[in-house]
């Protein structure tokens, strides 16, 4: 995959998106450039236009089913409330007690003239 980000990263460049281009762009990411995997994608595009290519794909994934069915049911209720349920009402209740905060552009709860 990183070598198709590189090969697109080329095109939207201005460059022709080489074998020598494509290394580059993932060196200067940092990354390790697979030689094997970037002849495989150059011979795989060669003399085919990469905005095409992505437009095939593009119309393939229409087809696709996307989506869920929605999630399972909720567990039943009832007994006590679970650890975390409690520390979550304890939070809750810290946050709702904490002072005010400082206005630092000098407003209201400040009490200083700046």
């Amino acid at each position: 995959m990183i070598e198709v980000a590189a090969l697109l990263l080329c095109k939207l460049g201005g460059q022709s998106g080489s074998a020598d281009e494509i290394s580059a762009v993932i060196s200067a990411a940092g990354g390790e450039p697979n030689d094997e995997q970037i002849a495989l994608l150059v011979s795989d595009l060669e003399g085919k236009d990469v905005n095409e290519v992505l437009g095939i794909g593009m119309e393939k994934l229409k087809d696709v089913p996307m989506g869920g069915g929605g999630g399972g049911g909720g567990g039943g209720g009832g007994g006590d409330a679970s650890p975390a349920a409690v520390a979550v009402k304890e939070i809750e209740e810290e946050v709702e007690e904490a002072p005010p905060a400082v206005d630092m552009f000098g407003g209201g709860d400040a009490g200083g003239d700046y």
